[in-house]
């Protein structure tokens, strides 16, 4: 044990609801071995032995602390689209499950040599929390900073949420094989391994936002928008870790709201206190079981395909459907007032969900079959 307890920050105002137990885990991984530091977002809520939505500095080395899907993140591509249907659009879309074929125009993206060599999976989406979602400028909060990013009220983007896929869980696995949630015995040789899953997951969101393009009808372009949530970096001396916290010094960074809600892209200019960081999302508030048993009582699944805004929803698992509910999140407007209310923040412009795309659909007479269950 460190021969004190790290500092613990959480970034919220009095009316925010954040779980004890996510508070509780700061403090646990405040009373690591070298912790020096540790910064809960308005976004904060229980991970596997470590909270989601903090940034956390040691003088150790800790790749649980990360987690397994290094490099996740979210990047937001300009779309230069004349008509905008979100029901005729979402039938188009491809499908993000299974690796674009070796002729997919996509691949274009793909200039040398893939990081870490690694094929499996690339251009995939994942499951979980990961989307690809077609949505139009809202509100434009600050003209400034949106100017600078060449964006107006509703002009059309592509949201992009994934990560390093096989290749970061591979890389944590093989060192909690051999020590557990320790920290790292060779940090020069994980900080190179955990590079390239960065690398990796930055590609992967390129690669998904083309082939998207490709299917859509509009021309593949660069991000103006990529920050990761979930890695380490060397700061001043010691790492600074975020699992579920995005870079925010300086950092344009598009925080997630839930397919039901709008986005939010903020300019973030957070300070040491909050680990240079800001939040990722609107955090969830309720676990996955729990988004499923109460989701079942109260939506069919033809209910969730669309949401209150217009939007479609891409996503053939049902269960996922439910356990992803805008429901099982917390409200992205207080999570976007409290980073403003510290000073971490300036909000730039919302984006309103048009298409949110999970995984395939499966055939029409599939689903009919099925029927509303």
């Amino acid at each position: 044990m460190s021969q004190h307890q790290a500092t613990v920050a959480v970034f919220v105002s009095p009316t925010s609801w954040i779980e004890s137990g996510a508070v509780a885990q700061c403090h646990q991984v405040a009373a690591l071995d070298g912790m020096l530091h540790v910064a809960g977002m308005p976004d904060l809520h229980p991970g596997k032995g470590a909270p989601i939505g903090a940034a956390m500095t040691s003088t150790v080395l800790y790749p649980f602390l990360v987690g397994s899907d290094i490099g996740c993140g979210i990047a937001v591509f300009p779309v230069r689209l004349k008509r905008a249907d979100p029901e005729k659009l979402a039938a188009r879309f491809p499908d993000l499950d299974h690796a674009p074929e070796d002729d997919d125009p996509a691949r274009d993206v793909v200039k040398g040599d893939v990081p870490a060599g690694h094929l499996d999976g690339l251009g995939t989406v994942g499951r979980g929390n990961h989307f690809v979602e077609l949505a139009r400028v809202g509100s434009v909060l600050d003209q400034g900073h949106a100017s600078r990013l060449g964006l107006a009220a509703g002009d059309l983007v592509l949201v992009v949420h994934s990560g390093s896929r096989g290749l970061g869980e591979r890389i944590l696995r093989e060192h909690t094989e051999v020590h557990g949630a320790g920290p790292a015995a060779d940090p020069a040789d994980y900080l190179a391994r955990h590079d390239e899953a960065v690398r990796w997951g930055s590609l992967n969101r390129r690669l998904l936002a083309a082939r998207v393009a490709h299917a859509l009808g509009f021309e593949p372009a660069e991000p103006i928008v990529d920050q990761c949530h979930n890695l380490v970096e060397v700061r001043d001396g010691v790492y600074l870790h975020r699992k579920g916290a995005a870079p925010g010094d300086g950092r344009d960074v598009l925080i997630a709201g839930t397919r039901g809600t709008p986005s939010y892209l903020v300019a973030a200019h957070a300070g040491p206190d909050a680990g240079h960081s800001v939040a990722h999302g609107a955090g969830r508030k309720m676990s996955r079981a729990d988004a499923l048993r109460r989701g079942k009582a109260k939506h069919t699944v033809e209910e969730l395909r669309r949401t209150p805004l217009g939007s479609v929803v891409v996503c053939g698992d049902r269960q996922l459907l439910f356990e992803e509910a805008p429901t099982a999140y917390k409200r992205i407007e207080q999570v976007i007032a409290d980073l403003v209310a510290h000073e971490l923040a300036t909000p730039v412009a919302t984006t309103i969900p048009l298409v949110t795309y999970k995984t395939p659909e499966p055939p029409k007479e599939h689903r009919r079959r099925r029927g509303r269950s």
